[in-house]
């Protein structure tokens, strides 16, 4: 259902900021998730990437396959939209070369990683991690949050590197629950 709602979006390109898998032996179905898409897809790597293992080599090749790439500390320019896509791993922004384009998109996991920039501004920054909460009160929101979220917690902010839009996603963590906080496949004009 996922696919066919993103297959069906009229999108230049799709962008995952981590945490397909927990574990490694997920990777093949997950890939194979991301080959199905019918556009470009831009992801960087999540805490549960990391720590499942998988080799990204398969990754690289799951997104290539697709028209778009994996961005572990590294950077691509989209020439026809003029957009440089940044996707920040475990070594950060600081090994990244300056400006290739325009207007820049950086993708974190870790929604608190917007404060933590060096002084470096974004025309977008997107981030994943939080999955919302997953269960969300009212008057209160999250009662749970992981680590690296901080008041990041979902929908769209301002932080000290620039806009910042942090996704709920399609995903859970822990318990496989959601609670008056909806999966999102979030859509950007650009």
């Amino acid at each position: 259902k996922v696919v066919v709602t993103i297959n069906n979006l009229d999108a230049a390109f799709v962008c995952f900021t981590g945490d397909r898998i927990e574990e490694a032996r997920f990777a093949p179905a997950a890939l194979d998730f991301i080959r199905r898409i019918e556009r470009p897809v831009y992801g960087c790597p999540g805490n549960w990437d990391y720590g499942s293992g998988a080799d990204f080599k398969f990754y690289e090749s799951a997104f290539a396959a697709t028209g778009g790439a994996w961005l572990e500390d590294r950077n691509v320019v989209l020439e026809k939209p003029g957009i440089e896509l940044i996707g920040m791993g475990l070594r950060g922004v600081h090994v990244l070369r300056e400006s290739q384009a325009a207007r820049r998109i950086l993708l974190i996991h870790y929604p608190t990683q917007a404060d933590r920039l060096d002084g470096r501004r974004y025309d977008l920054i997107i981030a994943g991690h939080s999955h919302g909460g997953q269960v969300r009160l009212p008057f209160i929101g999250a009662p749970v949050l992981p680590v690296g979220v901080g008041r990041y917690d979902q929908g769209r902010f301002e932080s000290l590197g620039g806009p910042l839009y942090v996704s709920a996603g399609v995903g859970t963590y822990m318990l496989p629950i959601r609670f008056n906080c909806r999966p999102e496949i979030t859509v950007i004009g650009i």
